[in-house]
């Protein structure tokens, strides 16, 4: 059996097989949406208490209190301290790079600003930066020390006052890297907890753990879901399903690289998705040998497998035309356009959470160190959202003073709409400052 299905947009029932492909449920289990719920009820209830009970169930780690499981600054000192100086060196190049990126960001969209009209009422937008937000950094199946660059750093930039970090620690194990990036980012303060319970209590606060204003950052299934149960009463950055990447090849990038561009989702978990698009069949079948070559030597070969088998696909195109078109209804998380001239399709796609063009860039250089976010819609909601931000680090307020001059043209404006819908309190208001 192959590793990884291969399809043709010409052939019969093409359409049905992609529309399959492309098809995942998880994040509406029922049964996770429901224990999920008594999970947030409990936290809400009881704060701290069940925030130690679940800790100690699903992570394995007890304490008489919640404190005990806050790291200090001292101690995220301490891990940047004890990694290798490679590590060390790395992190803090990575971090200048995404912090450079979003001071750009800062720049372009986040400050506030005024006119005066021709009557001298003053209209504009006042930007601010939010009081307190909460990251989640995952740490299951794997440490994320970049998430916490990715999701700290531009909320220090936009000039949040508290970030508020948690991240799981099964059995008691704490990675110093995550650590050390918490002291690179700036973050604040730092829990060591988890899951759907973490999700709570950043939103409603407990006795130890303030509440936030919003919360960002990947994770499960039952993170994502408790993301959705709490928004309205806190923020969210968006719900983030498994991840994905589909790559748009013409055939001349080196078959191994593919390969491992497509094994660099794959190995993330079993429900990532990694589809290549080429109108080059002779390439696809290459791609195809590099993977069944290669994946004998992935430490996580067994995840990779699965992830292929159940969601990847090589599928051939009757053009490179025909493949933006199909990455497009896709609008994957990220988008590779391994190309001679990626230029020349660049404008053709309209949906992606983020575009690495050229052969050299592959994504996984985004993930790590090139500068733009990381944390990018999934699972087709990058045709309405965007990579996380400053801007999501920051709330906008209206900005209105009305001149004594102004205040007669708006004012009789504002009392015809007023009486129009029945309102003549609205328009009273309005006609009393009328000359």
């Amino acid at each position: 059996m192959k590793l990884v299905r291969q399809l043709s947009t010409a052939a019969p029932g093409f359409d049905a097989e992609f529309q399959r492909l492309r098809f995942w449920s998880a994040a509406d289990d029922a049964a996770i949406e429901a224990r999920v719920a008594e999970i947030l009820a409990d936290v809400r209830e009881r704060g701290d208490a069940a925030v130690l009970d679940y800790t100690a169930r699903f992570d394995r780690v007890t304490a008489d209190q919640v404190a005990a499981l806050e790291i200090t600054q001292a101690e995220l000192q301490a891990a940047l301290a004890s990694i290798t100086p490679a590590q060390a060196s790395a992190l803090q190049a990575a971090a200048k790079r995404v912090r450079a990126y979003h001071e750009r960001q800062l720049e372009a969209c986040g400050r506030s600003w005024s006119y005066r009209d021709e009557e001298g009422s003053l209209l504009g937008q006042k930007v601010t930066p939010l009081d307190r937000v909460g990251i989640y950094v995952p740490g299951g199946k794997a440490a994320y020390p970049s998430s916490v660059l990715m999701n700290a750093i531009p909320a220090q930039v936009a000039g949040v006052g508290e970030i508020i970090m948690v991240v799981p620690t099964p059995d008691g194990v704490r990675n110093p890297l995550v650590l050390a990036a918490a002291a690179v980012a700036g973050v604040h303060r730092v829990f060591t907890i988890g899951g759907a319970q973490a999700v709570a209590a950043l939103a409603y606060g407990t006795a130890t753990i303030p509440r936030v204003d919003k919360i960002t950052g990947p994770g499960n299934a039952y993170v994502a879901s408790a993301k959705k149960h709490v928004f309205g009463q806190v923020g969210i950055d968006m719900i983030a399903g498994p991840s994905e990447i589909l790559v748009i090849a013409d055939g001349t990038t080196p078959p191994d690289w593919v390969a491992m561009d497509l094994f660099s989702q794959a190995e993330h978990d079993e429900l990532a998705q990694s589809i290549l698009l080429s109108p080059d069949a002779a390439f696809l079948d290459a791609v195809s040998a590099s993977m069944e070559r290669l994946v004998e030597e992935m430490p996580r070969e067994a995840v990779i497998r699965a992830s292929l088998a159940g969601r990847g696909a090589l599928i051939l195109t009757r053009s490179m035309e025909e493949a933006c078109e199909i990455s497009n209804a896709i609008a994957p998380e990220h988008l590779e356009i391994s190309a001679a001239e990626p230029q020349r399709w660049e404008p053709l796609l309209r949906h992606a959470g983020a575009i690495f063009m050229g052969a050299y860039t592959s994504e996984s250089l985004g993930d790590y160190c090139a500068g733009p976010n990381h944390v990018l819609p999934t699972a087709g909601t990058a045709r309405f959202s965007s990579p996380l931000g400053v801007y999501d680090f920051q709330k906008r307020s209206s900005l209105i003073e009305v001149s004594a001059e102004g205040a007669q043209t708006l004012g009789r404006i504002a009392s015809e709409l007023a009486h129009g819908e029945g309102l003549q309190a609205h328009a009273r208001a309005a006609e009393l400052r009328l000359k």
